[in-house]
């Protein structure tokens, strides 16, 4: 019952960040979000620091598990196109609806994990079949420095993701294919 009730609590505290942004995230709004008695959410995180621990915790078990089911639904990757394919709808996913939500939330917790090396750490990007898709697709084409350019390529896709949900639109599949593109291409970029 007390681990339904921290993630009940951490969920509504996502959506208070969401919504309202980091100086809206506060005990009491978490408690009116979750439909608590005051005091609640402090009795389950005793300070702001606890909050926002079990908030970044509980953002990246609902990534994780994201990224876990549309890697499952996903054949193997064989072509660009379906790399392609499957970046468009992470793109879209995190654009989007609750994705959209969890995405506001992700960059105001990185921007405080600036600060703060416990919610770095809970951030830090975390192994999951998505990832592992990426670099066994890298793999498969010859590319020598898999790891480096697996993290490159997401990290420019997320880059990506942030300035849309900061300017508005969507990201373009011609975008995606040019990273993609350029994860791809072997070490003959000159230096």
């Amino acid at each position: 019952m007390a681990s339904d009730r921290r993630t009940l609590l951490a969920d509504a505290a996502l959506d208070v960040l969401a919504d309202e942004g980091m100086r809206g995230l506060t005990h009491r709004a978490v408690d009116r979000r979750a439909g608590m008695p005051p005091g609640t959410t402090s009795a389950y995180f005793r300070t702001r620091a606890a909050l926002l621990a079990g908030l970044v915790t509980r953002l990246v078990q609902v990534d994780q598990a994201e990224l876990q089911a549309m890697a499952e639904e996903l054949p193997p990757l064989r072509t660009v196109g379906e790399l392609v394919d499957g970046m468009v709808t992470l793109t879209r996913q995190r654009l989007t609806g609750e994705g959209r939500r969890r995405s506001l939330a992700r960059y105001a917790c990185a921007v405080e994990s600036v600060r703060d090396p416990e919610l770095r750490e809970i951030l830090i990007p975390r192994e999951n079949a998505g990832r592992e898709a990426v670099r066994l697709f890298l793999a498969a084409r010859g590319v020598t420095d898999v790891e480096d350019r697996t993290h490159t390529l997401l990290t420019c896709i997320d880059g990506l993701v942030f300035d849309r949900l900061v300017s508005g639109g969507e990201v373009s599949r011609e975008a995606l294919a040019g990273l993609v593109a350029a994860a791809v291409r072997g070490d003959d970029v000159p230096g």
